[in-house]
């Protein structure tokens, strides 16, 4: 039986559900999801590529 991945949304959310992601861990990589929009499904990242991407955000590297 495969296992269903555990979705979480940050707590940094608000509670208004406006603009959310969702993550799960799987075995080797990161699921990424709009948390109002499952049905487009996940999009599926290594965790070094999730790592970095977050570390460049947190630095301030990017234009977001």
């Amino acid at each position: 039986m495969i296992k269903q991945p555990t979705w979480r949304k940050s707590s940094y959310s608000g509670g208004e559900g406006g603009q959310c992601v969702e993550l799960a861990f799987l075995d080797d990589s990161v699921g990424i999801r709009d948390s109002k929009s499952h049905r487009l499904g996940p999009l599926t990242v290594g965790r070094e590529a999730l790592r970095g991407l977050v570390g460049r955000i947190k630095a301030g590297d990017l234009d977001l």
